[in-house]
Protein backbone atom coordinates (compact mmCIF):
# COMPACT_ATOMS: atom_id res chain seq x y z
CA UNK A 1 0.00 0.00 0.00
CA UNK A 2 0.99 3.60 -0.24
CA UNK A 3 1.35 4.01 3.52
CA UNK A 4 3.68 2.22 5.85
CA UNK A 5 0.95 1.78 8.47
CA UNK A 6 -0.86 -0.78 6.31
CA UNK A 7 -4.60 -1.21 5.84
CA UNK A 8 -6.99 -0.52 8.72
CA UNK A 9 -7.82 -3.64 10.77
CA UNK A 10 -10.89 -5.37 9.39
CA UNK A 11 -10.88 -3.40 6.15
CA UNK A 12 -12.26 -5.33 3.17
CA UNK A 13 -9.96 -6.00 0.25
CA UNK A 14 -12.53 -4.38 -2.04
CA UNK A 15 -15.49 -2.25 -1.09
CA UNK A 16 -17.78 -0.82 -3.75
CA UNK A 17 -20.61 1.45 -2.65
CA UNK A 18 -23.32 2.85 -4.90
CA UNK A 19 -21.18 2.64 -8.04
CA UNK A 20 -22.63 4.26 -11.14
CA UNK A 21 -20.85 4.09 -14.50
CA UNK A 22 -22.06 5.67 -17.72
CA UNK A 23 -20.32 4.93 -21.02
CA UNK A 24 -21.08 6.78 -24.26
CA UNK A 25 -24.11 8.31 -22.60
CA UNK A 26 -25.62 4.98 -21.57
CA UNK A 27 -25.79 3.81 -17.93
CA UNK A 28 -23.87 0.53 -17.53
CA UNK A 29 -23.70 0.16 -13.74
CA UNK A 30 -26.48 1.48 -11.52
CA UNK A 31 -25.86 1.67 -7.79
CA UNK A 32 -23.68 -1.43 -7.46
CA UNK A 33 -22.53 -2.50 -3.98
CA UNK A 34 -19.84 -5.15 -3.54
CA UNK A 35 -17.58 -6.33 -0.73
CA UNK A 36 -14.67 -8.77 -0.96
CA UNK A 37 -12.97 -9.88 2.24
CA UNK A 38 -9.19 -10.45 2.32
CA UNK A 39 -8.40 -13.98 1.21
CA UNK A 40 -11.84 -14.48 -0.29
CA UNK A 41 -12.96 -15.38 -3.80
CA UNK A 42 -15.93 -13.50 -5.22
CA UNK A 43 -17.14 -14.25 -8.73
CA UNK A 44 -19.42 -11.89 -10.64
CA UNK A 45 -21.83 -13.53 -13.07
CA UNK A 46 -24.58 -12.25 -15.32
CA UNK A 47 -25.82 -12.31 -18.90
CA UNK A 48 -23.94 -10.52 -21.66
CA UNK A 49 -24.13 -6.77 -21.25
CA UNK A 50 -24.84 -6.95 -17.51
CA UNK A 51 -21.75 -4.87 -16.68
CA UNK A 52 -19.36 -7.52 -15.35
CA UNK A 53 -16.22 -6.38 -17.19
CA UNK A 54 -17.10 -2.74 -16.57
CA UNK A 55 -17.21 -3.46 -12.83
CA UNK A 56 -13.75 -5.02 -12.92
CA UNK A 57 -12.39 -2.10 -14.95
CA UNK A 58 -13.74 0.33 -12.37
CA UNK A 59 -12.24 -1.64 -9.47
CA UNK A 60 -8.95 -1.78 -11.37
CA UNK A 61 -8.85 2.00 -11.69
CA UNK A 62 -9.44 2.05 -15.45
CA UNK A 63 -12.73 3.94 -15.13
CA UNK A 64 -13.42 6.94 -12.91
CA UNK A 65 -15.43 6.09 -9.79
CA UNK A 66 -14.83 8.92 -7.30
CA UNK A 67 -15.82 8.00 -3.77
CA UNK A 68 -17.30 4.63 -4.72
CA UNK A 69 -14.37 2.20 -4.42
CA UNK A 70 -11.88 1.43 -1.65
CA UNK A 71 -9.03 -1.07 -1.73
CA UNK A 72 -7.91 -2.40 1.65
CA UNK A 73 -9.45 0.65 3.31
CA UNK A 74 -7.90 3.26 1.02
CA UNK A 75 -10.07 5.21 -1.45
CA UNK A 76 -9.11 4.10 -4.94
CA UNK A 77 -8.61 7.65 -6.20
CA UNK A 78 -6.07 8.27 -3.41
CA UNK A 79 -3.75 5.59 -4.80
CA UNK A 80 -1.10 6.56 -7.30
CA UNK A 81 -0.80 4.28 -10.31
CA UNK A 82 2.33 2.58 -8.97
CA UNK A 83 0.78 2.08 -5.54
CA UNK A 84 -2.33 0.55 -7.09
CA UNK A 85 -0.23 -1.79 -9.22
CA UNK A 86 1.53 -3.06 -6.10
CA UNK A 87 -1.73 -4.08 -4.45
CA UNK A 88 -3.89 -5.04 -7.44
CA UNK A 89 -3.14 -7.04 -10.58
CA UNK A 90 -5.48 -7.70 -13.49
CA UNK A 91 -5.54 -10.67 -15.84
CA UNK A 92 -7.61 -9.58 -18.83
CA UNK A 93 -9.52 -11.85 -21.21
CA UNK A 94 -7.02 -11.37 -24.04
CA UNK A 95 -3.88 -9.55 -22.86
CA UNK A 96 -1.85 -7.80 -25.55
CA UNK A 97 1.48 -9.59 -25.97
CA UNK A 98 4.27 -7.93 -28.01
CA UNK A 99 5.34 -10.11 -30.93
CA UNK A 100 8.34 -12.29 -30.22
CA UNK A 101 8.38 -11.63 -26.48
CA UNK A 102 9.74 -14.39 -24.28
CA UNK A 103 7.99 -15.72 -21.21
CA UNK A 104 10.67 -14.31 -18.89
CA UNK A 105 10.51 -10.82 -20.39
CA UNK A 106 6.72 -10.80 -20.30
CA UNK A 107 6.61 -11.79 -16.63
CA UNK A 108 9.29 -9.19 -15.92
CA UNK A 109 6.79 -6.54 -17.05
CA UNK A 110 5.02 -7.25 -13.77
CA UNK A 111 7.94 -5.65 -11.94
CA UNK A 112 7.36 -2.29 -13.67
CA UNK A 113 5.85 -0.67 -10.52
CA UNK A 114 9.17 -1.25 -8.72
CA UNK A 115 11.54 -0.05 -11.45
CA UNK A 116 12.45 3.67 -11.31
CA UNK A 117 11.68 5.85 -14.31
CA UNK A 118 14.53 5.57 -16.84
CA UNK A 119 15.98 2.83 -14.63
CA UNK A 120 16.52 -0.88 -15.11
CA UNK A 121 15.35 -3.95 -13.29
CA UNK A 122 17.32 -4.89 -10.19
CA UNK A 123 18.66 -8.25 -9.08
CA UNK A 124 15.65 -8.42 -6.74
CA UNK A 125 13.29 -7.97 -9.71
CA UNK A 126 14.97 -10.77 -11.65
CA UNK A 127 14.87 -13.00 -8.59
CA UNK A 128 11.16 -12.27 -8.13
CA UNK A 129 10.46 -13.36 -11.71
CA UNK A 130 12.45 -16.57 -11.31
CA UNK A 131 10.61 -17.32 -8.08
CA UNK A 132 7.18 -16.84 -9.69
CA UNK A 133 8.11 -18.98 -12.69
CA UNK A 134 9.22 -21.71 -10.33
CA UNK A 135 6.04 -21.52 -8.23
CA UNK A 136 3.88 -21.87 -11.35
CA UNK A 137 5.97 -24.71 -12.83
CA UNK A 138 7.18 -22.44 -15.63
CA UNK A 139 10.88 -22.45 -14.77
CA UNK A 140 11.72 -24.27 -18.02
CA UNK A 141 9.68 -21.85 -20.14
CA UNK A 142 11.57 -18.59 -19.60
CA UNK A 143 13.23 -18.58 -23.03
CA UNK A 144 10.11 -19.65 -24.93
CA UNK A 145 8.06 -17.19 -26.98
CA UNK A 146 4.52 -16.81 -25.69
CA UNK A 147 3.14 -17.48 -29.16
CA UNK A 148 4.49 -21.05 -29.01
CA UNK A 149 2.62 -21.98 -25.81
CA UNK A 150 -0.68 -23.77 -25.40
CA UNK A 151 -3.72 -21.92 -24.08
CA UNK A 152 -3.29 -23.30 -20.58
CA UNK A 153 0.42 -22.46 -20.54
CA UNK A 154 -0.29 -18.89 -21.68
CA UNK A 155 -2.84 -18.43 -18.91
CA UNK A 156 -0.24 -19.55 -16.37
CA UNK A 157 2.17 -16.98 -17.81
CA UNK A 158 -0.48 -14.24 -17.55
CA UNK A 159 -0.98 -15.22 -13.92
CA UNK A 160 2.78 -15.21 -13.40
CA UNK A 161 3.02 -11.62 -14.58
CA UNK A 162 0.24 -10.64 -12.17
CA UNK A 163 1.97 -12.41 -9.29
CA UNK A 164 5.30 -10.79 -10.16
CA UNK A 165 3.68 -7.47 -9.28
CA UNK A 166 3.57 -8.61 -5.67
CA UNK A 167 -0.13 -7.76 -5.56
CA UNK A 168 -2.43 -9.42 -3.04
CA UNK A 169 -5.62 -8.77 -5.03
CA UNK A 170 -6.21 -10.50 -8.37
CA UNK A 171 -8.85 -9.31 -10.82
CA UNK A 172 -9.62 -12.10 -13.30
CA UNK A 173 -11.82 -11.17 -16.26
CA UNK A 174 -13.10 -14.41 -17.82
CA UNK A 175 -9.80 -16.21 -17.10
CA UNK A 176 -10.90 -19.48 -18.73
CA UNK A 177 -13.08 -18.27 -21.62
CA UNK A 178 -10.71 -19.44 -24.39
CA UNK A 179 -9.69 -22.75 -22.79
CA UNK A 180 -10.92 -26.31 -23.06
CA UNK A 181 -12.37 -27.87 -19.92
CA UNK A 182 -9.11 -29.52 -18.84
CA UNK A 183 -7.17 -26.26 -19.03
CA UNK A 184 -10.05 -24.42 -17.35
CA UNK A 185 -9.77 -26.70 -14.33
CA UNK A 186 -5.98 -26.46 -14.35
CA UNK A 187 -6.02 -22.66 -14.25
CA UNK A 188 -8.74 -22.40 -11.59
CA UNK A 189 -7.07 -25.00 -9.37
CA UNK A 190 -3.84 -23.02 -9.64
CA UNK A 191 -5.56 -19.77 -8.69
CA UNK A 192 -7.25 -21.44 -5.71
CA UNK A 193 -3.97 -22.99 -4.59
CA UNK A 194 -2.26 -19.59 -4.72
CA UNK A 195 -5.14 -18.05 -2.81
CA UNK A 196 -4.97 -20.64 -0.03
CA UNK A 197 -1.18 -20.80 0.24
CA UNK A 198 -0.32 -17.13 -0.22
CA UNK A 199 -3.39 -15.31 1.08
CA UNK A 200 -4.43 -13.82 -2.24
CA UNK A 201 -7.85 -12.27 -2.75
CA UNK A 202 -9.72 -13.00 -5.98
CA UNK A 203 -12.43 -11.00 -7.75
CA UNK A 204 -13.40 -12.69 -11.01
CA UNK A 205 -15.98 -12.69 -13.76
CA UNK A 206 -17.01 -15.98 -15.34
CA UNK A 207 -19.56 -17.33 -17.82
CA UNK A 208 -19.35 -21.00 -16.83
CA UNK A 209 -21.76 -21.08 -13.91
CA UNK A 210 -20.84 -24.54 -12.61
CA UNK A 211 -17.14 -23.70 -12.49
CA UNK A 212 -17.94 -20.35 -10.91
CA UNK A 213 -19.96 -22.04 -8.18
CA UNK A 214 -17.28 -24.64 -7.48
CA UNK A 215 -14.52 -22.12 -6.72
CA UNK A 216 -16.14 -18.95 -5.37
CA UNK A 217 -16.88 -18.30 -1.70
CA UNK A 218 -19.46 -15.74 -2.71
CA UNK A 219 -21.13 -14.74 -5.94
CA UNK A 220 -22.74 -11.59 -7.29
CA UNK A 221 -25.35 -11.75 -10.04
CA UNK A 222 -25.49 -8.61 -12.17
CA UNK A 223 -28.46 -7.91 -14.41
CA UNK A 224 -28.91 -4.71 -16.41
CA UNK A 225 -26.18 -3.04 -14.37
CA UNK A 226 -27.71 -3.78 -10.97
CA UNK A 227 -27.03 -6.40 -8.31
CA UNK A 228 -29.85 -8.91 -8.66
CA UNK A 229 -28.51 -11.33 -6.04
CA UNK A 230 -25.45 -11.80 -3.83
CA UNK A 231 -24.34 -14.43 -1.38
CA UNK A 232 -22.98 -17.98 -1.25
CA UNK A 233 -23.19 -19.87 -4.57
CA UNK A 234 -26.16 -21.94 -3.36
CA UNK A 235 -28.17 -18.73 -2.85
CA UNK A 236 -27.29 -17.22 -6.22
CA UNK A 237 -27.25 -20.23 -8.53
CA UNK A 238 -30.93 -21.07 -8.27
CA UNK A 239 -33.21 -22.21 -11.05
CA UNK A 240 -35.52 -19.26 -10.43
CA UNK A 241 -32.81 -16.59 -10.59
CA UNK A 242 -31.16 -18.10 -13.66
CA UNK A 243 -34.50 -18.42 -15.46
CA UNK A 244 -35.36 -14.84 -14.58
CA UNK A 245 -32.09 -13.14 -15.52
CA UNK A 246 -30.56 -15.47 -18.12
CA UNK A 247 -33.88 -16.60 -19.61
CA UNK A 248 -32.41 -20.09 -19.41
CA UNK A 249 -33.94 -23.46 -18.68
CA UNK A 250 -31.61 -25.23 -16.25
CA UNK A 251 -31.47 -27.73 -13.45
CA UNK A 252 -29.30 -26.94 -10.43
CA UNK A 253 -27.84 -30.04 -8.79
CA UNK A 254 -25.81 -30.35 -5.59
CA UNK A 255 -22.09 -30.81 -6.21
CA UNK A 256 -19.17 -31.68 -3.98
CA UNK A 257 -17.83 -28.12 -3.94
CA UNK A 258 -20.82 -26.10 -5.10
CA UNK A 259 -24.01 -26.12 -7.16
CA UNK A 260 -23.82 -27.63 -10.66
CA UNK A 261 -25.85 -25.89 -13.36
CA UNK A 262 -27.09 -28.17 -16.14
CA UNK A 263 -28.86 -26.70 -19.20
CA UNK A 264 -32.00 -28.59 -20.19
CA UNK A 265 -34.35 -28.21 -23.12
CA UNK A 266 -37.38 -26.05 -22.34
CA UNK A 267 -40.57 -27.99 -21.84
Amino acid sequence: MSTSAGPPPGAPAVEVRDLHVTLDGAPVLRGVDLRVEPGGWVTVIGPNGAGKSTLLRAVGGLLPAPGAISLFGTPSEALRRRDRARVLATVAQSPVVPAGMSVFDYVLLGRTPYIPSLGRESAADLAAVRDVLDRLDLDGFGHRELATLSGGERQRVFLARALAQGATLLLLDEPTSALDIGHQQEVLELVDQLRREHGLTVLATMHDLSLAGEYADRMVLLAAGRVAAAGPPRDVLTEHLLATHYRASVRVLPGEHGPLVVPVRPR
